[in-house]
């Protein structure tokens, strides 16, 4: 049964596989920028900053002897910044061989089980299954199958029909495989409202046989949403900021720039930052985090607090900053 879907997955993709710049070429380099980019965002948000990354490293040397404040400004507002530690890290250790292996590429920093399949099939035609929450939804689906996707055993058994149907597919088209997988799960066979109607192995699926497609997969439920109130204090001397930089081993975006801000107006307080008027709010969402942030303007009591400093405009679009000091810098109307 696997040779057919394998086929009848090739096929579809040979019609409707989707336009992405990482996909016009085999370059192990850009295959695994574009990978390390996907992981937790989506296609929409990664092209841009793809193809502005790869004109400012548009080779795995260029990356390793990028500054880090470089190469985190280049990244800005793509979120999860370790990421791109990982790949400077990487990028280090290749110095100029990109590992044609399952097992050099999955021992790089930074690189999990999907993306190295996912590198090693595309780049270099290996069989080897690039498993993700695409992946596992449309699996479970084929099969029916309502077991926790959250627990170890599960994704056990899912990563080994995944490699099964990845080798299906036959020498040369490993890497198409996956690709069909991937563009399936993002566009027909989607979390919410699958398409079954124009689905390409509707006749293999047994959810849709059995008409339980919209109740699978089963995951368990993720940490509730915690809400949090924070206070961003804009303190300006002149065209000057106080800005503070994260220390470098924060869990959030080390080493980045941020404005003073705290969950309680008296922390300021006794950092003898007193806020006044308020400058305006805005939203931000983190992991289960969901911030409301409030600006106010401040004013310093004394002398400036420890660990911070006075950044100018120009000095500023130079920095990384945090998303947040972004957003907390528009809704006041600074720039």
């Amino acid at each position: 049964m696997l040779r057919p879907l394998a086929l009848a997955l090739l096929k579809w993709r040979d019609q409707h596989a989707r336009d992405l710049p990482w996909r016009n070429n085999r370059d192990p380099y850009r295959i695994w920028v574009s990978e390390i980019m996907l992981q937790q965002t989506r296609v929409e948000t990664v092209r841009p900053y793809y193809e502005r990354f790869l004109e400012r490293f548009p080779s795995v040397e260029s990356l390793a002897v990028a500054s880090e404040a470089d190469l985190l400004a280049s990244w800005a507002g793509l979120g999860y910044y370790r990421r791109a530690r990982f790949l400077q890290r990487a990028a280090r250790e290749i110095a100029g061989d990109f590992p044609d292996t399952y097992e050099g590429i999955r021992a790089l920093p930074g690189i999990g089980d999907y993306t190295a399949g996912a590198i090693a099939s595309i780049a270099f035609g290996l069989p080897h299954a690039a498993l993700d929450g695409n992946l596992i939804r449309v699996i479970a689906r084929l099969d029916a199958d309502d077991r926790d996707t959250a627990k170890p055993a599960a994704k056990r058994a899912f990563q080994d029909r995944a490699q099964a149907l990845v080798e299906a597919a036959g020498s040369g088209r490993y890497g198409n495989l996956n690709e069909a997988l991937m563009d399936l799960g993002a566009t027909v066979c989607t979390p919410k409202s699958p398409k079954c109607l124009i689905c390409p192995i509707a006749r293999f699926c047994n959810a849709r046989k059995q008409g339980v497609q919209h109740a699978l997969p089963v995951k368990s439920k993720t940490a509730r949403t915690v809400r949090v109130e924070l206070i961003v204090a804009i303190v300006q001397r002149g065209e000057s900021l106080l800005m503070r930089q994260r220390l470098a081993d924060s869990e959030v975006m080390p080493g980045f720039w941020e404005l003073p801000q705290a969950e309680r107006i008296d922390d300021l307080e006794r950092l003898g930052i007193h806020c006044g008027q308020p400058l305006g709010d805005f939203k931000h969402a983190i992991t289960y985090r969901a911030i409301t942030g409030h600006t106010y303007r401040a004013e310093l009591s004394g002398a400036r607090p420890a660990g911070h400093r006075w950044i100018t405009a120009t000095r500023r679009h130079q920095l990384p900053l945090t998303t947040i000091t972004k957003k907390a810098m528009r809704a006041a109307g600074v720039q």
